[in-house]
């Protein structure tokens, strides 16, 4: 398997946040975004290609983003929150890294991203419900990742210590 860490899990659960850290904690490896490279590579905010294009385009270029970004080792990606719904890219990505999913229940989610406003999918409608209509839907992809980690009311430290922790066992 190659050394890639891949954070996956909902909006607001901390895969940026988390991702940061780490390659705080890990330099060797190098941190994506993949909505960050994809926006680089559109020249256009992920807001700006679902409003013009619609979420079917953007789903496109994000499983031909990530296609392009697993090609490499040593990295530590951060995955847009709908990204571990398609099929293809969950089998790409946990053939070719660590998948941990970032489990935060939606009140913490909510409380984390209440006051953004680039989030498409929350732009009507926003609240808790919101949140848990689209958790409920995703959870079961989510819980398709090697490794799961329970965010609720853990440090940032505690979070990568446990990362870390999961990922030497996985990998015996």
């Amino acid at each position: 398997m190659k050394n890639n860490i891949i954070l996956v899990g909902m909006m607001g659960a901390g895969k940026t946040y988390i991702g940061k850290a780490l390659k705080q904690a890990k330099p060797e490896m190098n941190f994506i975004d993949v909505d960050e490279y994809i926006e680089k590579n559109q020249c256009k905010k992920i807001s700006e290609i679902f409003s013009i294009y619609g979420e079917k385009y953007f789903r496109e270029i994000e499983t031909k983003s990530i296609t392009e970004i697993i090609q490499n080792e040593n990295q530590i990606i951060s995955l847009g929150g709908g990204a571990f719904e398609n099929k293809a890219n969950r089998e790409i990505l946990n053939k070719n890294g660590y998948t941990i999913y970032l489990k935060a229940t939606s009140e913490i989610i909510f409380d984390r991203i209440k006051y953004e406003t680039h989030r498409p999918l929350l732009q009507q409608g926003f609240g808790v419900e919101k949140i848990e209509q689209i958790l409920s839907i995703r959870e079961k992809n989510y819980e398709k990742a090697l490794i799961t980690v329970d965010t609720c009311g853990k440090s940032q430290y505690n979070i990568i210590g446990e990362i870390m922790k999961r990922i030497d066992e996985y990998a015996k």
